[in-house]
């Protein structure tokens, strides 16, 4: 499986002028090798875009996004990455939805298709990412 962050799939449904071409490229490529799923981290977020959850679920559908649930471990150690970051000096109060999302494709041991990789290999270098950096 295949865990696609927000920002890819924001790419395509705003059409953004820089990044909507490679990850509607990595989504028509990935979509043959892997399933591509989302958790309710990404789900939440992506939720800003649409004006109902059937609008958002129907979309999903159509790009064969399927949703997964994070698993417990998964959670915790989000908590614990988050407690390293607040100890190097990260000014942010409340888990970050990057620490939910890099844990759970931890846990799963899935690939995380991404434009904003820093975080994530940080505080998950045993995630697999595919970014614009690693793959054209």
């Amino acid at each position: 499986m295949l865990l696609v962050d927000t920002n890819v799939l924001i790419d395509v449904l705003e059409d953004d002028p820089q990044w909507a071409d490679w990850s509607i490229n990595q989504l028509r490529t990935q979509t043959q090798i892997h399933l591509l799923v989302i958790n309710p981290v990404i789900y939440a977020e992506l939720s800003l875009a649409f004006s109902t959850f059937e609008a958002l679920d129907a979309v999903l559908h159509k790009l064969g996004v399927a949703l997964r649930e994070v698993p417990r471990p998964a959670l915790f150690l989000a908590g614990k990455a988050f407690a390293r970051y607040r100890k190097a000096g990260g000014s942010k109060t409340g888990v970050l939805p990057d620490f939910l999302i890099g844990a759970h494709a931890a846990v799963e041991r899935w690939t995380l298709l991404t434009r904003d990789a820093q975080r994530y290999r940080t505080y998950f270098p045993s995630v697999e990412l595919l970014t614009p950096e690693s793959r054209p």
